[in-house]
């Protein structure tokens, strides 16, 4: 889901007011260098009550249009700005060919916008053709705002989110140095050439230019001849809306994993780095803590190079990133506050000078209705940029050297920054790994930024080695029951060259993934080092390495001197005769409540043998977005419902209000007829995988199990837990301790515990995170042989290729909202589009295409691909079979993936 992960919209579109007006305007503008021709971009401009004003332009991220930021854009407008979206070229409704940023193409057309700009009655001007201007864009669109930024002199603030500073460090990242990394910043990384490919997310980058969201110039009508048409273009159709240049340079890296001279010089002249040296007006820099695209040290960069060139920085962190959550409202209310300030203007409300400071998000430990509430932390600047170096921590690290294989293929068997997933357990990558350890802490640690360490890495004489190592490292919390986190998105991809034959080590520093998180005293942190993640390009060849520690074999840890927003305040209140009387009010009101919902628990007959019913089920969070919103849904008996939904969509909040964790703010839930409300009776019918249950190292898979079902007060002989064992997969090693399991036997354990009583509903979220391929294939037989039981299962997964085999029917969420529900096998078919293997294919497709109302068939070998319209595939079958062909098989085209990649660009759109 790129185009997701890349185009946050920050907020919900607002309902239209009376104060903001707006105009949609297509532009013609020259393209390239050539200027031989012009393509079309697609604005639209929201004009405040009051004009002029001060202008903001907003940029989308790479997928999206200029549609992404209308919620922003109108919350600008109505602040007193005059606020333009656009559609950068090959994307929504705007012509040409996608450069990535480059400074001849998307950089000039963005030049060109300005100076249509600063022509509009509408915004204030500074002289001459210069609008006032603030730019802020997000992703892609945050990096335009910077190669804007330092290309034009009249923007005059810039606001970028999630951007990069160096494409080719994002795309193939290096976080080993032979040189010792600075640590004067907290977010610092290694400063090599590039090294790994991520082929995964360049991979669906590509995709999503490909798919065509943009038209091809020369598919418009024009009435300005062949200079509006443009030139006819020889590339390959697989190119899509890509130039060839950028075509070219992915073909390289996909098909070697490596880039040539040319290819990096194209991504660094699309690379913000190229003209941060010139950048130095007011920059407010908005960056996701975790983010396996585009991380911290990103950030890092870009404020490094524009403080250094004499800009006003200020850096903000938030809880989220590209493929996570996306930057909520206080952000957008901090970028507002940026322009505010930096724009001045009689008619927008002033703010106090935002400064220069830095803060970020951490999660505290108090836990409430929504899970771990986000504190917000404040320093007065962002450390190092005004001489003071960041504060760190040593930690000792023990562990001796190992061995680590990269398997013959590099075939992968972690995941840990693939969009979408789930960093895997060192347990699936056994004879990969490398693993280092701390003591456990005496006291609380806040890591904030890049952690450091240093690394020795060599070849083993007589076995197989290329003469250089590609390795990840990944760093994990590990609690006192064994469970670990990751701290940080994704991992560090190294690449270690000039390995000497006879076993010498070469020793670098590595930079860890970028995180903020507050470790707890008792825990310990664990350093892996693994030779393959499916997120990048691993070495084809065999070979055999080893990983030790180096230097003062500790892992250096950021933690930014910080204060809490609002610490050390208590609120006070002091009542008054009236407030008592008002409590009184209130209190009445309160009995009267719950007496009503007492009668509204009363089991409706006709819904006791429905495992679960919700009917418009609602959860809000006072000055929050709407988690849920309305949504009904059914599971049956004997069912397996998927549950999908990017993050944010309201998944977990679902799970949890059903099992009577949380309390809905509107609508209703039924257990087998009965409503649910906290300790409601009916839950005792359900089994619940929501997180990860602490179990006792010590103890036995048995032991375990036998504890918590005596903590529910419940007779032993309900329990069944040689079946519930047994199903699990686990009877075998029920008598070890769970101290030597490894996290995808606890993971089946945690199913286990769930199944106890072998509950009619059984409510699991994200069952296989953790899991390698084996491992969620047997996951996937666990449930499919609890349902065949006659029991229901509800499951939230971002495995969708999981779903499309585990579940037979599939429930889709985006943000908070039902999109579809159906069988898997009716929401893959719902585009007509079928694949027909048969013996006689060309004869079939001449058969189908006589059918009235056929879209497109094509034949591929012995297989048939059709759009059937609106006829359903038993008709096509009819007509094939009386045609004398031979059909072996009739399937839908596309996978869940696409299915569910579909409905949520729909409801985006």
């Amino acid at each position: 889901m790129v185009a997701g992960a890349l185009m946050w919209s920050g907020e919900e579109e607002p309902a239209p007011t009376k104060q903001v007006t707006s105009r949609q305007v297509r532009i013609d503008v020259l393209d390239g260098p050539a200027e031989q021709h012009r393509v079309q971009i697609d604005l639209t401009m929201y004009a405040p009550a009051r004009t002029p004003a001060p202008a903001v332009v907003l940029a989308h991220g790479f997928g999206g249009d200029k549609t992404s930021l209308t919620g922003p854009a109108r919350n600008l407008a109505e602040r007193g700005f005059t606020v333009l979206t656009y559609s950068a070229r090959g994307f929504g409704n705007s012509t040409g060919k996608i450069a990535l940023n480059s400074p001849e193409y998307e950089v000039t057309d963005a030049r060109q916008i300005l100076d249509w700009l600063a022509r509009q009655p509408e915004v204030v001007t500074d002289g001459e053709n210069d609008p006032l201007v603030g730019v802020a864009g997000v992703s892609y669109g945050g990096a335009l705002s910077l190669l804007l930024a330092g290309s034009d002199p009249r923007v005059d603030a810039i606001a970028p989110v999630m951007a990069y500073n160096d494409l080719s460090r994002a795309l193939l990242p290096d976080a080993a140095s032979a040189e010792p990394i600075p640590s004067d910043t907290p977010a610092r990384g290694a400063a090599e050439s590039a090294g790994v490919f991520k082929k995964s997310w360049a991979a669906r980058l590509f995709a999503t230019g490909t798919g065509g969201p943009g038209t091809d110039e020369r598919s418009r009508p024009d009435s300005e001849g062949d200079m509006a048409r443009g030139p006819r273009s020889e590339q390959p159709v697989t190119c899509g809306n890509f130039t060839s240049e950028v075509c070219a340079a992915y073909t390289e890296l996909a098909e070697s994993g490596s880039a040539s001279r040319r290819t990096l010089d194209l991504l660094a002249a699309a690379s913000p780095r190229s003209v941060t040296d010139d950048i130095d007006i007011p920059t407010l820099l908005v960056q996701g803590q975790q983010d396996p695209l585009f991380g911290l040290s990103q950030a890092d960069a870009n404020a490094r190079q524009i403080a250094a060139a004499g800009g006003k920085v200020k850096m903000i962190w938030f809880a989220g990133g590209n493929d996570s959550a996306a930057p909520g409202a206080a952000s957008w209310r901090a970028i507002g506050d940026w322009f505010a300030h930096h724009l001045p203007d009689s008619d927008i409300p002033p703010v106090p000078d935002p400064g220069t400071g830095f803060s970020y998000q951490v999660r505290g430990e108090t836990r409430h209705e929504g899970g771990s509430p986000l504190h917000t932390m404040v320093a007065p600047s962002y450390p190092g940029l005004s001489g003071e170096r960041a504060e760190r921590r040593a930690l000792p690290l023990y562990g001796s050297p190992e061995q680590v294989i990269n398997p013959p293929g590099g075939t992968a068997s972690a995941t840990a920054a693939l969009p979408e997933a789930a960093p895997e357990s060192v347990g699936s990558t056994a004879g990969q790994t490398a693993v280092f350890r701390t003591r456990p802490l005496e006291k609380q640690l806040l890591v904030s930024g890049l952690p450091q360490t240093r690394l020795s890495v060599a070849s083993v004489p007589g076995q197989p080695s290329s003469g250089s190592a590609v390795l990840f490292a990944e760093l994990y919390d590990v609690g006192p029951d064994g469970q670990r986190e990751p701290i940080g998105g994704g991992s560090a991809p190294m690449r270690v060259t000039d390995l000497p034959a006879d076993g010498r080590s070469v020793q670098v520093d590595v930079a860890l993934p970028g995180a903020v998180r507050s470790v707890e005293a008792g825990h310990h942190l664990e350093l892996t080092v693994t030779t393959t993640d499916r997120a990048y390009a691993s070495p084809k060849n065999p070979a055999v390495h080893v990983v030790g520690l180096a230097g003062q074999r500790t892992i250096s840890l950021p933690s930014v001197r910080s204060r809490m927003i609002g610490e050390g305040t208590v609120p006070t209140v002091a009542l008054s005769g009236t407030s008592v009387l008002l409590l009184l009010i209130l209190l009445s009101w309160a009995i009267a409540a719950l007496l009503r919902r007492h009668g509204a628990t009363a089991a409706d007959p006709d819904l006791a043998d429905t495992p679960l019913v919700t009917s418009d089920l609602v959860k809000a969070y006072p000055g929050k977005l709407t988690a849920v919103d309305e949504l009904s849904l059914r599971v049956e008996g004997g069912q397996i419902v998927g549950l999908l939904g990017p993050n944010g969509a309201g998944k977990t909040t679902v799970l949890r209000m059903v099992l009577g964790l949380l309390r809905p703010t509107s609508g209703e839930i039924r257990v087998f007829g009965h409503r649910v409300s906290p300790g409601a009776p009916a839950l005792s019918r359900t089994g619940s995988f929501v997180e990860t249950p602490g179990f006792l190292p010590h103890l036995s898979a048995l032991e375990n199990l036998e504890s918590y079902w005596a903590a529910t007060g419940r007779p032993t002989s309900h329990a069944r837990f040689e079946e519930v064992l047994e199903i699990a997969g686990i009877d075998s090693s029920a008598q070890r301790r769970v101290g030597t399991y490894g996290q995808g036997m606890k993971q089946r354990l945690g199913i286990a515990q769930a199944m106890l009583g072998l509950p009619d509903l059984l409510v699991l979220d994200e069952p296989t995170n953790g899991l390698d391929p084996p491992q969620i294939h047997r996951m996937r037989e666990i449930l499919r042989r609890y349902a065949a039981t006659g029991r229901s299962v509800l499951l939230s997964s971002h495995l969708l290729s999981e779903i499309e085999q585990t579940c037979d029917h599939v429930v889709v969420m985006r943000e908070g909202r039902l999109v579809a529900s159906g069988t898997v096998s009716e929401i893959i078919a719902g585009n007509g589009e079928y694949t027909f293997r048969v013996d006689r294919p060309e004869q079939a497709a001449r058969t189908l295409r006589l059918l009235e109302g056929i879209g497109e068939v094509e034949c591929d070998g012995e297989r048939l691909h059709a759009d059937l319209g609106v006829h359903p595939p038993a008709v096509a079958v009819n007509v094939l079979v009386d045609a004398g062909v031979l059909i072996h098989q009739v399937v839908p085209r596309r996978r869940l993936e696409d299915a569910f990649l579909e409905l949520v660009g729909e409801e985006r759109h």
